[in-house]
Formats: structure tokens, sequence, C-alpha cells
């Protein structure tokens, strides 16, 4: 694999672990400026509000700068708002950067996810993806724990310096090694073309979809940890640690299976994340069974990361960066979707299991979406029969 996916994956690495990080410093930013952990909390969620919008806008707003020259300005968008967030002397200051951040990220992973597929050839293009998107999955691993350990020793101020060096090392990276040739896009009109194409809808549906059942589960594992299964609340991050580690396992495991059979992979990995999420709801109350399950729904989610996003590209054809964007936009509602509903079921009464339902009927509407997808392919690959030969009269004597 080429060096530049390693700088396409740091700068990943340093937007997944911005993304997340936040989370354990809720308390201290709340005592620092004097809010509820509540209102902290919306750094979360308007930092997803961002994503969302922004992935698609920015995008756009570059559609016609060259591929190289956008993601260097993402990521020096991406440092500017990191150092607004070190300095941010009040609340509005800091949402204000994690705004800024948050428009960078969905635009950097759509824009970067098409620059890794055509560094390398055709058929390993999921497999460039999922090397890029290693990044985030490697941020939930290290870079989220050890940032919220130095924000909790050093201050949270620390921790947002630590990530605009990061930033500044993925700028480098990638000015020094992703080519001057990777072309421009293709022009705004064109890329608001994709939108006409119902194949490319349903790519950004099945993503939602295909996703929401991952964060449906691993937002509400500390309470099923504890409540179901009987771990004391120390044991739970570990566990959480070999999640992440089958994450990482999982996205490069994803790429090699969808480099060879695009749409199969797609249907076994959906599959196979109903499959797990079925199996977690007796594991949950066994200690070993629950650690083996929730590291291999680790590996399972992950690996439909890059199968989703290669998709998205092979139905956008020639105007994949707006597309690519709305794909990572995509990724998010999902991350929105699924806790959401399965909040909803907890609040109801069904206990802290109720995610794992949720997760299994969200995994098949997102593989029901998916066979319909294929099927049009199929039927758009049939040969339309031609009109028939007649045939030769023979007179008999």
């Amino acid at each position: 694999m080429p060096l530049a996916l390693l700088a396409l994956a740091l700068g990943a690495f340093g937007i997944g672990t911005t993304e997340f990080v936040i989370a354990g410093l809720l308390p201290d930013l709340a005592a620092d400026f004097g809010t509820s952990i509540p209102t902290a909390g919306l750094l979360v969620s308007g930092y997803a509000f961002g994503v969302v919008v922004g992935a698609p806008l920015v995008t756009a707003l570059g559609a016609r700068l060259p591929r190289k020259g956008m993601l260097l300005g993402l990521m020096g968008l991406f440092v500017a708002a990191h150092v607004l967030s070190a300095l941010a002397p009040g609340y509005g200051a800091l949402m204000a950067g994690r705004i800024v951040a948050s428009f960078a990220h969905g635009a950097y992973m759509g824009v970067g996810s098409v620059v890794a597929a055509d560094l390398v050839r055709p058929e390993k293009r999921a497999s460039a993806i999922a090397m890029m998107f290693m990044g985030l999955s490697l941020s939930n691993v290290l870079g989220v724990p050890f940032g919220t350990f130095v924000g909790q020793q050093l201050g949270w101020r620390a921790t947002f310096w630590i990530i605009t060096g990061v930033g500044v090392v993925a700028f480098a990276g990638i000015a020094a090694l992703i080519p001057r040739g990777t072309r421009p896009d293709t022009g705004l009109r064109r890329e608001l073309a994709v939108f006409r194409d119902r194949q490319v809808w349903l790519a950004l549906v099945m993503t939602a979809l295909g996703w929401a059942p991952v964060l449906a589960v691993v937002t509400y594992v500390a309470p099923l940890l504890t409540d179901v299964t009987g771990f004391s609340a120390g044991a739970v991050p570990m566990v959480m640690v070999l999640l992440g580690l089958g994450m990482v396992v999982g996205g490069p495991l994803g790429g090699r299976y969808a480099d060879r059979a695009l749409m199969p992979s797609v249907y076994a990995m959906l599959a196979a994340l109903i499959l797990v999420s079925a199996v977690l709801l007796g594991a949950a109350h066994h200690k070993v069974a629950a650690v083996i399950a929730f590291t291999v729904f680790g590996v399972v989610a992950s690996a439909t990361i890059p199968a989703f996003q290669t998709r998205i590209l092979d139905k956008a054809v020639d105007a994949q960066a707006l597309a690519s964007a709305a794909n990572v936009a995509a990724f998010n509602l999902g991350n929105a979707v699924g806790p959401f509903l399965a909040g909803l079921a907890i609040s109801a009464g069904f206990g802290y299991t109720s995610p794992l339902w949720v997760a299994a009927l969200l995994g098949l509407a997102g593989l029901a979406v998916a066979l319909l997808s294929g099927a049009l392919d199929r039927r758009a690959a049939a040969p339309v029969p031609g009109p028939a030969t007649p045939r030769p009269h023979v007179k008999v004597h």
C-alpha cells in the first residue's frame, strides 16, 4: 500500500480522536465553564450535527479544487479549529471550534476516500479505503483513552493541543506524500447530478441503516455489561478496548473481501451483524461469552465500512467526492438514529438488552435495502431481448 495512505489515516486518527474524546472530558469542561454536564454534552451532538451538514456542504463548495489542495485546506481548517478550541475563553468559543472541526471531518473523510481509491489499482480500492478508515478505529483504541488521560491530568486544553499537533503532522504528510496528480473534481453541477440516480440514494440509505446498529449497541454497552452481564464498572473499559481491537481487525478484513466481491460481501456482513446482535441477546448473560461476542461484533461492524464507502464510489461514477462526503453524513445519521431508537426501547421498559433487538431490526432493514439495490444491478445488467428472428420458410413438396 502507498505511504500516502498512512498520511490519510493519520488525519482520520486525529478526526476520530476529537470526535469521541470530548465525552471523557465533559465533567472537566462543565466545571471550567460553569455549565451542567448535559449542556456540555451538546458539544458532542453539535459536532455530530456539523458532520451531517458540513460533509456535503463543504465538499460542494470545494468541488472545483484539486483533491490534494482540498485535503490540505480541510486539514488546515481542522488545525485552526483545534487552536480555537484550545484557546477558547468560554463555552461559545469552544462550541464554534467544535463545529468548524466537524465541517472539516465529513468533507475530509469523503474526499479522502476518493483519493485513497485513486492511489491503488481498481481491484484494491476497498482495501485502500479500509486503510484510511483504520485511523478512525485506532483513534478509539489509542487516541481517545490517551486524550482522556491527558485531559484529566493536565487539563482539557492539553488534549486539544495534542490533537492540533496530530493535524499538523497529517497536513505535512499529505503535502509530502499525496501526488499532485490527484485530479480536480468535476464541478458542482455535475456533482449534484449524481443524486438523480436512485442507486446512489439506496447506497446512502443502506449505509445509514447498516451502520445504525453499531451505535445502537455501543452507546449502551456500559449499562448492558454492568446491569445484565454483571461486570464491575472498572471492567467496562477493558471490554471496550477489545471491541475497539476487533474494529481494527475488521476494517482491513472487510476491505479485502469487498475487493473480491462487493455486494456479496455487503450481504454477508449485514447478515453477520444481525446474527451477532441476536447471539449477544444470550451471550450478554455470561461474562466470557459476552466478551467474545462483543469482540466479534467489533470485527463485523468495522468490516462494513469499506464496503459501504466503495459502493457509493461505484454508483457515483465520475462525480464521486460529493457522494462520498454524503455517505460520511449517512454514517453520522446512523450514529444518531441507532442510539435514539435504542434509547426509546430502554425508556419503554424493555431493558438494556433491547438495543440488541433494535440493532438486529435495523440491520435487517439495511440488508433489505442492499438486496433491493443488488436486484436493480442484476436487472440493469440483464441482456435486453431483441426482436425474434423469423424462421426461414421451407416449402415442402
